[in-house]
């Protein structure tokens, strides 16, 4: 009877065992925002922009984060400024000789395109992290706050208004000072 109980409950135990493990496997995967990407999303009432960065084949933990992290950034700058410069070359040619019997092809197609974003985002966040196990790539989400950017954009008006108030206020001032100290360097 012992015997019959302790099948049991190593099978019940088992089977529990299995139970969670597939349940695990079926939570498993990258996060939605790994397949979403990068964008300007309004997620629970709060606008932002977002952008999400990855690398693989880095083994130095940190670098790898960091530079996620910094991908991530880049995303969301390209919202707001890309330059892209584009060039293609196309070349082909045929060339016969003598009897119009022999013939040589050549074509030779060269493209190149430079994408450059260069912006000053303040309040740049990484909010969410993922690492896919099985392929080593990192994942970073990071969120620009739409209302945050705002505030940051008055403060940087405000403060761009007293840094001009201060330099025309101050300007007489420091020329005066200037051409007093020019005067004492005279040759007399």
């Amino acid at each position: 009877m012992n015997r019959v109980l302790g099948f049991r409950s190593r099978l019940v135990g088992g089977g529990v065992v299995i139970a969670l493990m597939i349940g695990l496997a079926a939570c498993g995967g990258p996060p939605k925002w790994v397949k979403q990407g990068s964008g300007a999303f309004n997620e629970k009432d709060s606008k932002g922009f977002y952008g999400v960065g990855s690398v693989a084949g880095v083994r130095n933990e940190p670098l790898a984060w960091d530079t996620a992290e910094n991908r991530a950034r880049a995303e969301i700058a390209k919202t707001f400024e890309t330059y892209t410069g584009y060039l293609m070359r196309d070349y082909a040619a045929s060339t016969t000789a003598g009897d119009f019997t022999k013939n040589t092809e050549e074509q030779n197609v060269d493209r190149a395109i430079k994408t450059v974003t260069t912006t000053t985002l303040s309040g740049v966040r990484p909010i969410e992290r993922y690492k896919d196990e099985k392929t080593g790539t990192y994942y970073v989400l990071a969120k620009l706050n739409l209302e945050e950017m705002k505030n940051n954009l008055e403060q940087a008006k405000e403060l761009n208004a007293e840094v001009r108030d201060y330099v025309r206020k101050n300007a007489d001032k420091l020329f005066d000072r200037l051409e007093k100290e020019e005067d004492k360097r005279a040759p007399r």
